[in-house]
């Protein structure tokens, strides 16, 4: 096993997550629930 200093440790990268990945991943759930929700549900255009 090989022990890591300080240098090595801060320039580690891989594993983040970023808030932009939460929102993207948040947009296409909605969004797909949506296209599930008006197959399952359709409503007529008012005219």
């Amino acid at each position: 096993m090989q022990k890591l200093n300080d240098d090595k440790l801060e320039n580690i990268i891989g594993g983040e997550v970023t808030v932009w990945v939460y929102l993207i991943a948040t947009s296409i759930v909605i969004f797909l629930s949506g296209i599930i929700d008006g197959y399952i549900h359709p409503k007529e255009c008012g005219n």
